[in-house]
């Protein structure tokens, strides 16, 4: 097993900062160029992936020595996706689709390591239920602005919370980093996490 201390973060997402450092990591942040094109033809899903995987590419020739990591959310009703709104007025349109229903979360990521041209990518998908909101209840939240950088048009972690009803599948999904699935891929390629520091008790 190799020890794996840093990683490059392909993505400017402060969530995902957060996770990639929770595990001990150092994270450099170096953000993909890539826009996330559109595509009627492809399924949610193979959107997450493709778009993952183009970010790695995108940086992995600037940092071959090193591990890069890409990742990837897509909100999707009854097969139709939902990225980040363009406005309030399509955030407002996005939240009303899921109202009151049930929607799948699918985060992918693709991982560039040193010494290889192909790119491992992985995928994980949970189902997220919102209650039923009022218009006034859509309103309020798209006013805190907090949608507009979301797939969907909403966070979970944030003040989304109080629009789910349940979910049943892996939190981290949704939030746009499968973090177990992350580490257990690491795991099967050979890396080890930073062990943590022990605290002083005096």
């Amino acid at each position: 097993m190799t020890a794996l201390d840093r990683i490059v973060l392909a993505s400017a997402s402060p969530r995902r900062l957060e996770l990639l450092s929770s595990l001990g990591l150092q994270v450099d942040v170096r953000p993909s160029g890539y826009d996330e094109p559109d595509d009627p033809l492809a399924t949610p899903l193979e959107l997450a992936i493709r778009h993952a995987a183009a970010k790695a590419r995108d940086i992995q020739d600037f940092h071959r020595d090193a591990v890069v990591v890409a990742a990837d959310t897509v909100v999707d009703v009854d097969g139709t996706a939902l990225n980040k709104p363009k406005d309030a007025h399509d955030a407002a349109r996005m939240l009303r689709a899921l109202s009151g229903r049930e929607h799948q979360v699918h985060t992918a990521f693709a991982l560039a390591l040193p010494g290889r041209d192909d790119l491992v990518e992985r995928a994980s998908s949970t189902r997220v239920r919102f209650y039923a909101l009022e218009d006034d209840e859509i309103a309020e939240y798209v006013a805190t602005g907090e949608p507009m950088d979301k797939a969907g048009a909403y966070g979970i972690q944030g003040r989304a919370a109080s629009l789910v009803e349940g979910i049943a599948g892996d939190f981290y999904t949704v939030m746009g980093f499968p973090l177990a699935r992350f580490v257990r891929t690491l795991r099967q390629l050979g890396f080890t996490l930073p062990t943590a520091k022990k605290t002083s008790n005096r």
